[in-house]
């Protein structure tokens, strides 16, 4: 017989003994979400090792432990989940809400181990296109970019429609290796974060890093023949311990030549004529893109010789802006050497929330 909410045990010795004759699952937890969740916290309460007698300790650990394990198996079995050729994914929580699509947590087992995936979902099926352009633009890096530069964006785990239940409506989802795996503490932030985080401006030696890999990303992208076309603070990601930087939100990629599909109306402002006149797009969009994206980041902190630079890179017109983004980051290099000198090592931090 299924267990309910009732049944849930009230002493240690009662949910030792219930844990004890739990061969599966369901011989503990309700099938109601939310009356399995708060047995498995009262069973937690009752059963945690610090409760048990010192001398029982070892045994109360072990007992805890199977406990977790039965949890974790029916959270797993109670999710939803997302199959394809390939994988079967299992849903986590929302991570986050952006423009075009929703991110979900979600893991998959894949020679006997469980990875983590990143899974975005169009929010409306009418940018279907835009998450297969995505699709593409990755699956070109991939395949033509620099191995070298590879952190520089997201990486594809695969690109699949999924069909809702109840609504028949198809979207195009991307399913992602999360960035935060690639290195081992994670801790990445939007350059909207920063921005948020120095209201008064970023110290221009602070953003010379993220600007220089910035650059180097774009160099890498239009070199395998792709230019991004939202070079926003949101779609910038940042690793203040390890200065890395990953490029992300390709929906709005296209190949060199061809027009940008859509922009982020909130930041129409921030387009240069070429994207919002519906014309052809080249390197010198990207670039213009990410100088006004640095200039807002730094705001009145920029130094003067720094604005001449930056002026120069968001010019209206796109034949007389810069083209190389390798070319501009040895510019650039020039310049800092000559504002600030030789190249150290600047440590950066992100100030810790408030709780």
């Amino acid at each position: 017989m299924t267990p309910t909410a009732a049944d849930a045990p009230r002493t240690r010795a009662a949910a030792r003994t219930a844990l004890a004759a739990a061969r599966r699952p369901a011989d503990l937890f309700p099938d109601d979400t939310a009356a399995a969740a708060r047995t498995y916290r009262r069973l937690a309460r009752l059963l945690h090792p610090d409760t048990a007698p010192a001398a029982e300790r070892p045994h109360a650990e072990a007992e805890f432990a199977r406990l977790d394990a039965l949890w974790q198996q029916h959270t797993a079995a109670t999710r939803p989940t997302l199959t394809t050729r390939r994988r079967t994914y299992t849903l986590g929580a929302t991570l986050a809400a952006g423009d075009l699509a929703v991110f979900r947590e979600a893991s998959y087992e894949q020679d006997g181990t469980r990875n983590r995936a990143l899974l975005k979902i169009p929010r409306a099926v009418t940018d279907n296109d835009l998450m297969e352009r995505e699709a593409q633009a990755l699956d070109r890096l991939a395949r033509h970019g620099d191995r070298r530069h590879r952190a520089y964006a997201p990486r594809l785990l695969e690109s699949f429609r999924h069909r809702e239940a109840g609504t028949g409506s198809e979207r195009r989802v991307n399913a992602l290796v999360p960035p935060d795996t690639l290195v081992p503490s994670g801790g990445f932030h939007t350059l909207a974060e920063v921005h948020d985080a120095h209201p008064d401006g970023l110290d221009p030696r602070d953003a010379a890093w993220m600007w220089r890999r910035l650059l180097t990303a774009l160099g890498w992208a239009h070199r395998a023949g792709r230019v991004h076309g939202a070079v926003l603070p949101e779609h910038v990601l940042i690793h203040p311990g390890l200065h890395g930087l990953v490029l992300v939100n390709w929906c709005y990629g296209t190949a060199l030549g061809d027009r940008v599909p859509a922009l982020v109306e909130r930041h129409r402002a921030a387009y240069p004529p070429e994207v919002t006149g519906r014309r052809p797009a080249t390197e010198a969009t990207d670039i213009h893109l990410a100088s006004h994206t640095m200039a807002t980041l730094m705001g009145e902190r920029t130094p003067k010789p720094m604005r001449a630079f930056l002026r120069g890179c968001t010019l209206p017109a796109e034949t007389r802006r810069p083209h190389d983004a390798w070319q501009l980051l040895a510019e650039l290099d020039a310049l800092l050497d000559r504002l600030y000198g030789p190249r150290t090592f600047r440590p950066f931090t992100m100030p810790t929330p408030h709780p």
